[in-house]
């Protein structure tokens, strides 16, 4: 554990210490602001919400988020730091668990400071903040999940736009898996059970169902099965490479 909390104060300060962390705040910020306020009709619904908030969270995280994983591993075995990094006395899953979590808590960060828009909501009319809460966890839990996935893509490969561009397709895959345009391409000549198990893969299905205030335990596993499946192939990849 002290190993995981080292790596993650090293990764979390090394966000902060170039201008990209803020950048990327900055961007976040105001695209979220954008997306709610105008392209979301927040006004125009006349209700006292932030479903338009969150709506626009699956989009922003499709890019986002691998633009923040891309550089996990990427750089790392650009640099060839990596190899110094893995002959220190920590496990490879101790720095992948490490640098993943550093990740997380600065997706985090971004999102926590979109709250002025939560205030905003409260002192425009007399929202159901339980819902809001539960939607802010499971948006957290969806930019866990993306990052997950790109930290594994991220460890494939040292160019970092690749591992951008790969990242944005698989994290794309999930979040269709469940939308109509997909699940009717199954409708009609698949059993059920397969059409069941392709909507179940879709991290916006189970993040709509927190989002709506109900926190399942299924959609909980969801994501940590999820995180830890994709964090496994991410100390496999690395300890091939590291074997190889």
């Amino acid at each position: 554990m002290n190993n995981i909390i080292a790596i993650l104060k090293r990764e979390l300060y090394g966000y902060f210490a170039t201008p990209v962390a803020y950048v990327f705040i900055v961007i976040f910020l105001f695209l979220s602001g954008l997306f709610t306020f105008y392209m979301g009709g927040f006004y125009e619904r006349n209700q006292a919400d932030l479903i338009a908030f969150f709506s626009f969270h699956p989009i922003l995280y499709l890019f986002l988020i691998p633009a923040i994983s891309m550089r996990l591993w990427s750089e790392e075995r650009k640099s060839g730091t990596i190899e110094l990094m893995l002959t220190l006395p920590i496990t490879t899953a101790d720095a992948v668990i490490g640098k993943f979590l550093a990740a997380w808590v600065f997706a985090g960060i971004a999102l926590a400071l979109t709250f002025p828009i939560w205030i905003t909501v409260n002192y425009l009319g007399d929202p159901d903040n339980t819902v809001i809460l539960a939607s802010y966890i499971g948006s957290f839990l969806m930019a866990g999940g993306f990052l997950a996935i790109g930290s594994c893509i991220s460890a494939l490969t040292k160019s970092q736009v690749i591992a951008f561009v790969i990242s944005v397709v698989i994290c794309f895959l999930f979040y269709v898996s469940g939308t109509p345009i997909v699940l009717n391409f199954f409708t009609g000549w698949a059993p059920e059970a397969l059409i069941n198990a392709v909507s179940a893969m879709s991290v916006l299905t189970h993040a709509d169902s927190i989002q709506k205030g109900i926190i399942d335990i299924r959609d909980i596993i969801y994501f940590s099965v999820l995180i830890a499946f994709w964090l496994y192939a991410n100390v496999i990849t690395i300890e091939a490479k590291k074997a190889g």
